[in-house]
């Protein structure tokens, strides 16, 4: 596909069913996928800054490298979703469910989180003052990163929960899997 075919800025994909669709590196600027059916769909390295995605299937969703900047993406089913090296900064995820998902090198600077669910997941997320955590539920493998003016400061365990607690959400820090042991063939 060349990269004119990959542009959609702007266009309106609302109740669209994409499930397996390759949208790696599309410009998806202010699109609107609001209730789409993104199941399983590659997203890799997709600019989706300012994209409302309200009320969508994004299980099993890539989204790796991909730019969430200021996207909406309330109420939207995130189970098994992987968003690896993603701006998600200034998105809202209100009501969304992260269940199982995997969010490594994820920037929520500025997030919404009001109400979302996480369920077992990874967290590896940055934020800061303004990401907003009240009525966030469930449980992750930490740790997180808090950017504060010049200076960041890791948290997990009952550091992590503690800093979640004190801005209204209620979550639980659990250790990492162990890998199952293999025995000697």
């Amino acid at each position: 596909m060349s990269g004119m075919e990959r542009d959609f800025r702007g266009a309106d994909l609302s109740d669209g069913d994409f499930s397996n669709a390759e949208f790696a590196d599309a410009v998806l600027v202010g699109v609107r996928l609001v209730g789409a059916s993104l199941y399983r769909a590659d997203l890799q390295f997709a600019d989706l800054s300012g994209a409302d995605l309200t009320g969508a299937d994004l299980v099993r969703v890539n989204f790796d490298g991909s730019v969430l900047r200021s996207a909406r993406l309330d109420g939207a089913d995130m189970v098994r979703a992987s968003l690896c090296d993603v701006d998600a900064s200034g998105a809202s995820f209100r009501r969304t469910r992260f269940l199982g998902a995997s969010l490594i090198d994820t920037d929520m600077r500025g997030a919404d989180l009001t109400d979302a669910v996480l369920d077992e997941n990874f967290f590896e997320i940055k934020v800061d003052d303004s990401t907003v955590v009240c009525g966030l539920t469930g449980t992750v493998f930490g740790p997180i990163t808090v950017c504060g003016g010049e200076s960041s400061q890791e948290l997990a365990g009952a550091e992590l929960e503690a800093w979640i607690a004190e801005r209204g959400g209620q979550v639980r820090v659990i250790p990492p899997r162990r890998p199952p042991r293999t025995s000697p063939a």
